[in-house]
């Protein structure tokens, strides 16, 4: 059994405790502005660990959160501009792109050709991502349980199951993600979430993108 430990993510050592655990394929939570997040590296084991403590059937894909737009190219390729407009409309936010992954990921991420990428807008995670590079990262609950708002709703869902739980105090308990995939032609409302889809196809639909 793990022994699980909470942090504030005021401490000075909380975004070194998340680093030693992570690169011993260890599983942590954080926050981001829309839920806590169940994290962990992206190899084999660290993903086969997400889905035990989570106890989430395997063929549902496991999103991918990022601190910087140069941590892309580890993930996706084609990138469209009308798919850099929206990363510049609605980035950082709480937006999901599912973009064409990159060959060579694990398939334990995803069984798909896309994969669900976001850039979190929430200072703490985002310096976290600056420093462990992608993380792979689902909601810190079990597989049909409520989303916690808490440290301790955390701990009392995946105490045992989790190395780290990184304390940000109450969470609003934002709305998950809007999730839009990108892949085709236009793009496709997978999730409805904060980012309303009438904004997402004008900045598709925009005369100029960027380079």
């Amino acid at each position: 059994m793990i022994q699980t430990r909470i942090l504030s993510i005021n401490d000075p050592n909380a975004i070194r405790a998340a680093i030693d655990a992570l690169q011993a394929d260890e599983l942590i939570v954080f926050p981001t502005e829309t839920l806590y997040g169940l994290a962990g590296r992206i190899n084999e084991i660290s993903l086969q660990n997400i889905y035990a403590a989570k106890q989430r059937p395997e063929e549902k894909a496991i999103p991918v959160l990022i601190g910087g737009l140069e941590q892309l190219e580890q993930l996706a390729t084609s990138i469209k501009p009308q798919v850099l407009a929206l990363m510049q409309a609605f980035w950082p936010g709480a937006l999901s792109l599912v973009l064409p992954k990159k060959e060579g990921l694990p398939a334990t991420l995803t069984p798909y050709p896309g994969l669900a990428v976001r850039m979190p807008d929430h200072p703490f995670a985002l310096q976290l991502l600056r420093q462990t590079g992608p993380l792979a990262v689902t909601s810190a609950n079990i597989s049909g349980g409520l989303n916690p708002t808490t440290a301790e709703e955390v701990y009392a869902q995946l105490n045992g199951r989790v190395s780290l739980i990184l304390d940000s105090g109450r969470h609003p308990g934002g709305k998950a993600s809007t999730i839009v995939d990108c892949q085709g032609e236009v793009p496709v409302l997978l999730r409805e979430g904060p980012v309303p889809f009438d904004n997402i196809l004008e900045a598709w639909n925009q005369d100029t993108y960027p380079t």
